[in-house]
């Protein structure tokens, strides 16, 4: 018995695009992507190299991602305050780096109460 579409039971390129269309299904490549980046709390996810599907089906878009996977745990704690709002407490206060980041870590890391502890702003 012969399957419309050829041998192997599915539909032929043509066929299924016609069918995609019908049904409002849109499929586009995007190109020169080098890298997928993922990043959840505890890990990051990379694909790289990356080819990347942007499937729109009536508004609703899905990417598809496929490449070599490899994942990144990351640290349960941040080191430290925040590279900006050591810079913010220095600019403000007028204070050397070491002198900002002790004022953020007594402050539990908020520049306004830093800032304010030092006398500034």
């Amino acid at each position: 018995m012969m399957m419309p579409g050829g041998g192997g039971g599915g539909f032929d390129p043509s066929q299924l695009g016609q069918m995609m269309e019908r049904f409002g299904i849109s499929v586009e490549e995007v190109e020169d992507v080098e890298r997928v980046t993922i990043e959840a709390a505890n890990r990051d996810i990379v694909i790289e190299p990356a080819d990347v599907s942007i499937m729109d089906a009536q508004g609703t878009r899905t990417f598809q991602i496929t490449g070599n996977v490899t994942e990144h745990e990351k640290d349960a704690e941040p080191e430290g305050p925040a590279e900006e709002d050591i810079e913010l407490v220095m600019e403000q206060t007028g204070v050397d780096e070491e002198t900002a980041i002790g004022a953020l870590e007594d402050a539990d890391g908020e520049p306004a109460q830093a800032i304010m502890d030092l006398g500034g702003g």
